[in-house]
């Protein structure tokens, strides 16, 4: 970008182009008052405290562009009055409590350095406030109607939830439905709260404003968000060993400054009195305390017995996407080096194990192909099977962000949620006919020449035969299969051909269904027929993570038949580099999926079962059965922060350490390995599960030899070509750095493939696999599909965010359903239901509304009473075992 040289105050300054002087000001080193201005939003000019003589005029600098050669003035004896007059007048209908001793804000920091008191406030006050809200407070008369907040709202967060009200001096910012702030449209991201300059937006609680976060006396500490896998970087503020905020990173390389409801809000589980303390063992059939020596001793001999019974491969793990990095890494070492097997898996086979699969085989490599911020400046932007708004909000924010300022939108999801309200095209397939509409976009990309002719000859293979297969999905057959309009098909493909820097963004929605695989692939094939992955004519594919660590679980080799960094445990020189690292041999036979560990404990063949943070009896499909599996297992113990359905159910319980308060990394949705650090001390006994995993390997009699987390990731960095330019001192000093980086001296690749792709020839891979319908369909006795997936206030099992303030904000499991299916079965709107399918049964309340389509109802799993997962099959993906999670047939009835 250009750059711009002004002079302030005699001394040139240099600012990018399109900067404002009150940007140039700043660069120059001087602090002027800008009440109605936050550098991440538009422009106001409304409160004039900025003022700055430009030439022979006055002018406020946030709104005033600079231009070579102008001469700015801050010091003038005028503009300092001038500036000093306008922030008088409006502190001067403000109570005097707004600029008491000690008052937090801007405002009140601005007052401060200009010398103006309390006595200046002299606003009688009464207006009232509005606390409903579990997470941001309103005082009114504190409200000097900037419209931070309200800009705020809609050009970040873009929730649209806030406006000014009222006329002149009454003028106070509402929530935009007109009733309490607990009842708006308001997600609680906490930006209004971040940007109100005098404390009229704040959080309840020791920190209520952004200022106030900063008290000398208080610790901060720069972590990664333990919730979704965006890895926002954020500010935890700690007093006594207590979080008091936590703040989003203004330099966060993802966030930027912003966050949501869980990353800034949801730590109040740190506390809950149901926070487990102390190893459990069970006796009697009776759950007891015991010390950490007991615990430690019973699962080592509880191991060695069920080695000795069955051999090593009796013994299995499912390691934890919550988990960091260097813990996965020492669980699947665990698992290899001491007891001996490849029996180690992690949750990613319940949801991105069709992406890992389907991006391998498409270029070579398990992760996305680009960086969000890539993403981020695409001027057309697909989304499949994804409602980030409310699964990944960041992310939405910054996605819509990009559409508000003129970017094309595509959303494929059966509901009317989130992005799709402001898509130009709108697809909603068929739940498990993914293949087919990718195929017909795919189809219309061919047919109207909107491919890249030589990037298909020079960078893939596989065209003859997708060409092929292709010839049978025209739009009026693939609207016969999807339901999709062959309009919409069209218009999809043609927005999508005909731009410039096209993007893919999909989640679980592709993923989740028995040919997910097969999803993954026929979207790639989007990308590759545009010739938009790998180039600078558009930016790639890239999957939206649902865990802090789902990518990182499996970098690390968490998983069965692959080794840290994607090796294959069946070829031998990647276990011969293995056994050199670790100093003992490596297992050549693959070990068990999830869902065989749960086959084999059933069958009587495996004999001890280690969970780690994962409450398998509540968020695996087909619960009863995996109960089973569970209850017939001899030994099963169990890493958690509460007691979950797996927990009350173990033979050992241990309590571990939560994201505020260990050490490592995580990789997020992009590749980047960003650091974690404790913010403070886990309660009373609970240790990390990284110390808890090397006690057992001690126990046991093994030094796994990694004494801290860094060692860890020094060790898979020696092990991992990929990794060896990663350590904890150089994400220290540069803050996030993606993977591949194999030079500790030179950048990670945030894009892939700009040379040549990672498959053995070369090139990116078209594949040509036929549509295949779902696994379930209704019929006469379950004639509705349940699609689940996630809401915005809750995560995952909700074991975190229902022991915090978001239970208040989202209280009971909800059912989705169409007016015409409420109608057809008798429900009402708000009303128990009865949901019922071939595997079990669940219930929850009735939201009667046309989010989703008529013979579709849609459900979460935040809330495992409910028993969601009761109801899902054992269908899974046909390469990977993932479960199809988005295709069930139910019927529903009033309870």
């Amino acid at each position: 970008m250009n750059g711009v040289t002004v002079e302030v105050d005699g001394t040139g300054v240099a600012v990018p182009e399109g900067s404002s002087l009150l940007t140039a000001v700043r660069a120059a080193g001087v602090e002027l008052p800008a009440l109605c201005s936050d550098d991440r939003l538009s422009p106001a000019g409304s409160c004039r405290t900025c003022l700055v003589r430009v030439g022979g005029r006055v002018a406020a600098a946030c709104v005033t562009p600079a231009s070579p050669g102008m001469r700015v003035d801050t010091v003038g004896e005028e503009v300092a009055r001038l500036r000093r007059d306008a922030v008088e007048v409006i502190v001067s209908a403000l109570p005097p409590r707004a600029l008491a001793d000690g008052s937090p804000g801007e405002l009140a920091h601005v007052c401060r350095a200009m010398g103006i008191g309390p006595e200046a406030a002299r606003g009688a006050g009464g207006r009232g406030g509005d606390e409903s809200h579990p997470y941001v407070h309103l005082d009114r008369d504190l409200c000097i109607a900037c419209g931070r907040c309200v800009r705020m709202c809609s050009e970040v967060q873009g929730t649209f939830a806030l406006t000014l009200v009222g006329r002149g001096g009454d003028t106070v910012v509402a929530p935009g439905t007109g009733g309490p702030w607990a009842e708006s449209d308001c997600v609680a991201c906490g930006g209004c709260v971040d940007t109100c300059p005098t404390g009229a937006i704040s959080q309840p609680g020791p920190a209520r404003g952004l200022t106030s976060a900063f008290h000398p006396q208080e610790a901060r500490t720069r972590t990664t968000c333990g919730y979704c896998g965006v890895g926002c970087a954020l500010d935890v503020i700690a007093h006594d060993g207590e979080v008091t905020a936590v703040l989003p990173a203004r330099d966060g390389p993802v966030n930027r400054g912003h966050a949501c409801v869980k990353g800034r809000f949801s730590h109040g589980f740190r506390t809950s009195p149901e926070r487990l303390t102390r190893p459990l063992l069970r006796r009697d059939g009776v759950l007891e305390p015991v010390g950490w020596d007991e615990a430690l001793a019973h699962v080592a001999r509880g191991l060695r017995a069920a080695v000795d019974a069955g051999g090593p491969d009796s013994v299995a793990a499912i390691s934890s996407a919550r988990a960091t990095n260097e813990e996965n890494y020492l669980v699947q070492k665990f698992m290899r080096v001491v007891v001996g097997t490849n029996n180690v898996d992690n949750c990613s086979r319940l949801c991105h194990s069709p992406s890992a699969a389907g991006l391998t085989a498409s270029f070579g490599l398990s992760g996305g192909t680009d960086s969000f911020d890539d993403v981020a400046r695409s001027d057309c932007l697909l989304v499949v099977g994804a409602n980030p708004v409310e699964a990944h909000p960041v992310v939405g924010a910054r996605l819509l962000e990009r559409v508000l300022h003129g970017a094309g939108l595509i959303v494929a999801d059966p509901r009317a949620v989130g992005l799709a309200l402001h898509a130009d095209v709108h697809l909603r397939p068929r739940p498990g006919t993914n293949v087919a509409l990718f195929h017909g976009l795919a189809h219309v990309l061919l047919a109207e020449g909107l491919t890249d002719e030589a990037f298909l000859r020079e960078r893939a293979t596989g065209l003859p035969e997708l060409t092929e297969l292709l010839v049978d999905y025209t739009p009026d057959r693939v609207t016969d299969i999807t339901g999709v309009p062959a309009a919409d098909l069209v218009a999809a493909a043609r927005l999508y051909g005909r731009a410039e820097r096209p993007a893919i963004v999909y989640g679980l929605g592709v993923t989740e269904h028995l040919h997910g695989t097969d999803g993954v692939r026929s979207l790639a094939n989007l990308a590759i027929l545009r010739g938009a992955v790998g180039t600078d004519r558009g930016h790639g594919v890239n999957p939206l993570r649902g865990q802090n660590n789902v990518q990182g679980a499996s970098d690390m080799g968490a998983l069965p038949d692959l080794l840290p960094g994607y090796g294959k445990v069946a070829d031998p020189a990647v276990r011969a580099r293995a056994e050199a690292v670790w100093g003992g041999p490596v297992p050549a036979r693959p070990g068990l999926r999830i869902p065989d560990m749960f086959a084999a404990a059933r069958a009587g063949d495996l004999r001890a079962l280690w969970v780690i943070g994962e409450d398998v009896r509540a968020t695996d499909p087909d619960t009863t059965r995996v109960a089973e599996a569970l209850d017939a297992c001899p030994l099963v113990v169990c890493n958690e922060l509460f007691l979950s359905e797996t927990a009350r159910h173990a033979d050992v319980v241990l309590p571990v350490a939560s994201w505020l308060e260990k050490d490592g990394t995580f990789v997020n949705f992009d590749r980047r390995f960003q650091r974690v650090r404790p913010a403070v001390p886990p309660p009373g006994e609970a240790r990390t599960d990284f110390d808890t995993v090397r006690a057992v390997a001690a126990a046991m009699g093994v030094d796994l030899r990694c004494p801290r987390p860094a060692d860890a990731l020094a060790e898979c960095a020696a092990l991992v070509p990929a990794f060896a330019g990663l350590s904890h001192g150089r994400l220290d000093r540069e803050g996030a750095v993606p993977w591949p980086c194999p030079d500790p001296g030179r950048p990670g690749e945030a894009k892939l493939y700009t040379e040549r792709f990672a498959t053995p020839d070369g090139r990116a891979h078209l594949a040509a696999a036929p549509y295949l319908p779902p696994g379930e369909r209704p019929d006469d006795a379950y004639p509705l599909v349940l699609v689940t997936g996630r809401r915005w206030a809750h995560y995952n099992s909700g074991s975190m965010t229902r022991r915090s303030g978001n239970l208040a904000l989202d209280p009971v499991d909800l059912l989705d359903l169409h007016p015409d299916d409420a109608g057809r079965y008798g429900v009402r709107d708000g009303e128990r239901v009865t949901v019922e399918s071939r595997h079990g049964r669940a219930r929850l309340v009735a939201r009667v509304g046309d989010r989703t389509p008529p013979g579709q109802v849609f459900c979460s799993f935040h809330f495992p009473a409910s028993g969601v997962n009761r109801l899902t099959s054992d269908v899974a993906d046909t390469v990977t075992s993932c479960p199809e999670y988005k295709v069930t047939a139910v019927r529903v009835t009033p309870s």
